[in-house]
């Protein structure tokens, strides 16, 4: 931690920043807009209560990514991680790959890579939560939007909501005609990703969809090592096969009832996530001299498969003045074997080498959601339900000899996870401008862990915990193109489990509770040709769950902070400045502190990282106060901007020209702060040049991913070296799309 007025003097000013934002743009967003013709913005619709509403009228800071945009950062074959950044207040990582993301709203996450491992943002696909964060990775293809809600969401979604909720929606089957399309495209690193969907009406009430989606990018990272004894040398790796389909029926026999099966699976096949040892230069956050990303030293295994396949029915009635809702959900790992080399060198760099693996045995998750709305025509209405979520996941670990590459232990241990909850909201039109909306939710959640193979002491525990929580908002129009909101939710995230390890006792973590403020403006400027939202947030989570990894042991810890704080600001700005020229941008400050003077972790376990905050020894291990330091991985600033110019030609084809970049400032990668394991600030843009003929049927494009070709440290491992990996590589190609 640095010290206080070194802090206090560099402090932003993030309300002073936005203002100035803001009135720097306008007079551009204005002279555009008056030299315009009547070309308008279209409507935002979101589903944050639960039902389609214009997001102007929401009492909660949301954004919408829509299909040309998701396809657009989504070319080059890249996962979920590409989110990262693309919204305010949004940040995504792994240590695992293309597997195990982990999400962040607002600074507000969990860096722990168990198995078992929850988290406080919450991933629901097609309105089934996704609880395990193995589940979370679900490839980006034919979807309609992706929704991200910021702060508590616990009254209307699922469970483990404090931090907020990112939905995904597929394109839904209709009943309208056959369409579809086929989206190919091919890069450098051998970057071929294929997807299509097709929508079948079969007869007047059946309408089928089928999506599927198959990415490949080659081994791309070559072995170098100076060991001649290193098994591995020469081989290759970082590469992967990812395939995924989708198959919805659509049942809608008249306009009383409707209903949707949904069955889905993933297949993948390629490379865990490459360690590479002593990559930041000591005393520096700097990568070291003559740094090459495509080789490393590495003398250990290096391989990820992973098989789930899932399924739900999402039926509604309408019974005139309510409406019924189930939702049924399954969700079911087949296979997951996770195996990289940890210490990410060889024999040559490395004071000790570690080799595992992960996996799961078994798992199934089991959902199921009853809930009813009513749809008065006067100023009261209610929605109420309760929710059922049962787990059950058996996780395997492994450790191996990189010399011999034989295995050396094993162990099997399980979870099961039962949770329900009720839930009920009610909004009340106090006027013909002012709208109150209130929800409680009570949720109950249960636990079990049993270690069971490869443990000295094999045994069991059980943790549980239940709370009450909820949300108060106004929504004021003060206009019909502005409104305003205040809001004031909690959150919840029941008790965790640690990670075992043979030999020690099973830890646990208790359940944390978050209480968030909120304030914010929406409006629709310049007769719909511009639009923007600015909220203002603070929140306070106690008990936070936090996990402490590394130090010289390599022990993974689940621990409570008494309490964290953040606060800050989003904005987010559309303009049309002409009728084929739109911009976006998007701002978050993101300040988050940890407050708990008695909380110490363990530092690197090396010597060689430069720890900023104060630092005891206890017993022969160095521990940092992490009093005052901000959550790991919540970047203070995030700002992400989007243009797309059209040129119109002859016979209705276009040419046009799409781009987006990202920037995030730094982040911590531990709870410790230190020179080497601070993340640089991280800069990637995109590049679209295409051309679309035959009336939108057909495009062809070029482009690129990471088109500056930044190469940053993303995270770190801190045991034994200063260890790192990196963010993908530049990819340039081009794509053709057909629509039908």
């Amino acid at each position: 931690m640095r010290p206080p007025e070194a802090l206090s003097s560099r402090r932003p000013q993030p309300l002073a920043r936005a203002v100035v934002l803001i009135l720097a743009a306008w007079p551009a967003v204005q002279a555009g807009a008056q030299a315009q013709d009547k070309a308008q913005l279209g409507t935002v619709v979101v589903t944050a209560e639960r039902k389609q509403e214009n997001a102007k009228d929401v009492p909660v800071s949301v954004t919408l990514m829509k299909p040309e945009q998701l396809e657009a950062i989504a070319t080059s074959g890249q996962d979920v991680r590409v989110l990262a950044a693309k919204v305010p207040s949004l940040n995504i990582e792994s240590s695992n790959g293309r597997t195990f993301p982990r999400f962040y709203i607002r600074g507000y996450g969990n860096t722990d890579f168990s198995t078992y491992a929850s988290q406080p943002v919450s991933l629901v696909y097609d309105d089934v939560v996704q609880e395990s964060a193995i589940l979370k990775g679900f490839p980006i293809f034919d979807l309609e939007n992706v929704e991200v809600l910021r702060g508590p969401q616990g009254t209307l979604f699922g469970r483990n909501t404090p931090a907020g909720v990112v939905k995904f929606s597929s394109a839904r089957p209709s009943l309208d005609g056959t369409e579809g399309y086929v989206n190919l495209s091919a890069g450098t690193h051998s970057t071929f990703n294929a997807d299509a969907a097709v929508n079948l009406p079969l007869g007047t009430a059946w309408a089928l969809r089928v999506s599927a989606l198959a990415q490949h990018r080659g081994d791309w990272v070559t072995v170098r090592s100076a060991d001649p004894a290193n098994l591995y040398n020469g081989r290759k790796t970082e590469g992967y096969d990812d395939r995924a389909a989708r198959v919805q029926l659509l049942y809608r026999p008249d306009a009383r009832f409707n209903a949707l099966f949904n069955l889905h699976a993933r297949d993948l096949d390629g490379s865990a996530r490459v360690f590479r040892a002593n990559i930041i230069k000591q005393g520096t956050n700097d990568l070291v001299d003559g740094f090459d990303p495509k080789t490393v030293a590495t003398n250990g295994a290096n391989t990820q498969q992973f098989r789930s396949w899932g399924g739900s029915a999402n039926l509604s009635w309408d019974l005139g003045d309510h409406s019924l809702h189930a939702i049924t959900g399954y969700e079911a790992i087949g296979k997951y074997y996770t195996r990289g080399d940890i210490d990410g060198g060889d024999a040559t760099n490395t004071p000790f080498p570690v080799e595992t693996a992960g996996g799961v045995k078994d798992h199934g998750q089991f959902s199921q959601e009853l809930r009813i709305a009513s749809k008065f025509k006067g100023p009261l209405n209610y929605q109420a339900g309760v929710y059922y979520f049962n787990e059950s996941l058996q996780g395997e670990s492994y450790g191996y000899n990189s010399a011999t590459a034989a295995q050396t232990s094993y162990t099997l241990s399980r979870q099961k996870n039962d949770a329900w909850a009720v839930f009920g909201s009610l909004a009340y039109d106090l006027s013909a401008d002012l709208k109150l909306r209130a929800g409680l939710r009570y949720t109950r959640d249960e636990k079990r862990f049993d270690m069971r193979d490869g443990f000295a002491d094999p045994r069991s525990k059980a943790i549980s915990g239940a709370k009450a929580t909820g949300d108060l908002s106004l929504n004021y129009r003060v206009s019909p193109d502005t409104s305003v909101y205040a809001r004031v939710a909690t959150g919840f995230r029941g008790a965790s489990f640690g990670t075992p390890t043979s030999g020690q006792d099973l830890t646990s973590a208790n359940p944390e509770t978050n209480t968030s403020y909120e304030a914010g403006v929406k409006a629709d400027l310049l007769e719909r040709r511009a639009r923007l939202s600015f909220s203002v947030f603070s929140y306070d989570v106690k008990n936070q769950q936090l996990t402490a990894v590394g130090g010289a042991s390599n022990v993974t810890a689940l621990i409570n902070a008494k309490k964290s704080h953040g606060q800050g600001f989003e904005f987010e700005g559309e303009a049309l400045l002409t009728r084929d020229f739109r911009v976006s941008l998007g701002v978050s400050y993101n300040d988050t502190k940890i407050e708990d003077p008695s909380l110490r972790v363990p530092v690197c376990g090396s010597g060689k990282c430069t720890p900023l905050d104060p630092i005891s020894t206890i017993g022969t291990g160095r521990y940092a106060s992490i009093d005052g330091n901000p959550l790991p991985q919540a970047p203070k600033w995030i700002t992400t901007a989007t243009a797309r110019w059209g040129i119109p030609l002859a016979n209705g084809d276009e040419l046009y020209l799409y781009t987006d970049w990202s920037y995030r400032s730094k982040i911590n990668f531990f709870l410790y702060e230190s020179v080497e394991f601070t993340g640089k600030s991280l800069l990637e843009g995109g590049l679209k040049l295409g051309y679309n003929w035959g009336g939108g049927q057909y495009e062809a494009s070029l482009f690129c991913r990471n088109c500056t070709g930044q190469v940053r440290a993303t995270g770190g491992i801190d045991f034994n070296n200063l260890t790192g990996f990196i963010n993908d590589p530049r990819t340039v190609g081009a794509q053709f799309r057909a629509n039908f």
